[in-house]
């Protein structure tokens, strides 16, 4: 039984590091969208809305920021699955935006920027 359970802290432990990783990779990867976005507690829009609270969260609703008519009608709701097609390359994603990012094509980048990216909840705290 202690093996058993010495077992299950070990890949619970194992499983929180990665997490950790996935997080700070997810942090780095941010850095590329910096100049237009912020998240975390204060962030406020920049050239484009802050991204605090964006999972489950209809694409062009932020308060406070002047979204192209191709965002606020574009019929998103953010999810993985949305964020993850969305930032391989945007325009394709939403013809009319007026987000100018060549996109992010590796997988792996792309799924730690969603992980960092949904720690933060819509006041901007982590979860």
């Amino acid at each position: 039984m202690k093996s058993v359970l010495a077992a299950a802290l070990a890949l619970a432990a194992m499983t929180q590091m990665a997490q950790a990783q996935d997080l700070a990779a997810g942090e780095t990867s941010f850095k590329k969208c910096l100049a237009c976005h912020a998240v975390g507690e204060g962030a406020k829009n920049k050239v484009g809305p802050q991204l605090n609270g964006i999972e489950g969260r209809k694409a062009g609703t932020i308060e406070g920021y002047t979204y192209t008519e191709a965002n606020k009608n574009s019929g998103l709701t953010w999810d993985e699955a949305t964020f993850k097609d969305y930032i391989k390359d945007p325009r394709a994603k939403i013809k009319g935006t007026k987000m100018i990012f060549p996109g992010i094509k590796n997988e792996t980048e792309i799924n730690n920027l969603w992980a960092y990216l949904i720690s933060f909840g819509p006041d901007g705290k982590k979860k």
